[in-house]
């Protein structure tokens, strides 16, 4: 697999065309062409993804499938963020149930004392000893086998582990799934066990289930809830248990450098809307207060009304820019009469168009008001509380 011809062959090309290369490269009969695509593919996802990774020489990475499910390096040291406030004496030995690739423990495992990587795949074993040996990680241990058997075997102090796990969200029949008890290993069947042999259990979940779901189903020592998100894109869904925890847990929303932390009995319904349409500022939340779904709470957090209760867009006459999402001066407000239309539009060519809660798509939209798509223009598509459909034409803050 690692002969010298395909060590070169993979430094050689590792920025060109993977597609193109499969072509070209057919007949190179000393290179493992599967193996060298797989190392290029995902050194050049590694290059976006895992930046620290893709400059040490010779990481080896696996399929394109898992480079694309892996976490990033953006989402791992977030989650050594969750570690580092969780008192030493607690997490002096990591246990990652799942490994997968390692990234997720490589990063975390730098803040234990001992690090322990389970995987049911031999090859992915493999995989993780060699890179980890790059990585500097000599307390890591590799261990290959399945969850639940290696649970039962090991030997550990539950009040100074800290157990992870990422279940696969996909079947025998290699179908994405999403519900807890539908993923691999079991985590509902297995939470009781988790919690012996650990007084700390990250759980790393589908950003598709709901929040109040998963806790629900995982019961009350659920302590904390983090909705990561990056880009605006809801990626993660972290779920911290404590052995000993009774009560409420935090709920964090995070998007990049924005964060908003609040307890559940913390938000309410209101009142929350605004009175009328008018105002000097809009905002829009970010991907992961959206999963949350606290309205209430970032209403009253941020001074800012919403437009109805079903359009999730905030407005205020003062400026919050500390908002956790995108933050706009409203320049217009029109109605979709064709006369306000033309004086509200007028030297407007194109524009960024979004709808929420709206008669129409952002397509339709457009096509209706003959605009491209880009510029400095924002135009909101959206209906209020006393059912009006109005357009806010904005600029970006």
């Amino acid at each position: 697999m690692m002969n010298e011809a395909t060590i070169e062959f993979v430094r050689r090309h590792r920025d060109d065309d993977v597609r193109t290369l499969a072509l070209q490269a057919r007949h190179c009969n000393d290179v493992d062409l599967p193996w060298a695509l797989d190392q290029i593919q995902g050194w050049q996802t590694a290059r976006r993804k895992l930046p620290s990774w893709a400059a040490i020489d010779g990481i080896i990475y696996p399929s394109h499938l898992s480079m694309e499910q892996c976490s990033s390096q953006q989402t791992a040291i977030y989650k050594c963020g969750i570690l580092e406030r969780i008192p030493m004496s607690c997490r002096e030995t990591l246990i990652d149930l799942t490994g997968g690739f390692g990234v997720d423990f490589a990063f975390m495992a730098r803040g234990c004392r001992q690090a322990v990587y389970v995987e049911r795949q031999e090859h992915l074993c493999e995989t993780a000893s060699h890179n980890f040996e790059l990585l500097g990680l000599n307390h890591a241990r590799v261990i290959h086998g399945e969850a639940e058997d290696i649970l039962k075997d090991l030997d550990t102090n539950p009040t100074s582990t800290l157990l992870y796990l990422d279940p696969a969200r996909r079947d025998s029949n290699n179908s994405r799934t999403y519900a807890i008890n539908d993923c691999t290993p079991n985590v509902l069947e297995l939470r009781d066990t988790l919690l012996k042999a650990a007084h700390r259990v990250l759980i790393k979940l589908s950003p598709m289930l709901d929040w109040h779901k998963a806790v629900s189903d995982l019961g009350e020592r659920v302590t904390e809830v983090h909705l990561v998100s990056v880009a605006n894109e809801c990626k993660e869904m972290l779920i911290l248990l404590s052995a000993e925890h009774e009560g409420e847990p935090t709920i964090h929303c995070v998007n990049d450098d924005q964060a908003l932390i609040y307890t559940p009995s913390q938000d309410n319904d209101g009142p929350f809307l605004a009175t009328n349409a008018d105002a000097a500022y809009l905002y829009e939340p970010n991907a992961s207060i959206m999963k949350a779904g606290c309205f209430g709470l970032l209403a009253e957090r941020y001074a800012v009304k919403a437009l109805s209760a079903d359009s999730h867009l905030f407005v205020s006459d003062n400026k919050v820019m500390d908002f956790p999402g995108r933050r706009f001066a409203i320049t217009a407000i029109t109605t979709m009469n064709k006369k306000e239309l033309s004086r509200a539009l007028n030297g407007i060519s194109r524009a960024n168009i979004a709808v929420r809660n709206f008669p129409m798509s952002a397509q339709e939209l457009r096509k209706r008001l003959r605009l491209h798509d880009g510029g400095d223009c924002y135009i909101f598509g959206t209906t209020t509380g006393d059912s009006q459909h109005l357009l806010y034409l904005c600029q970006k803050l």
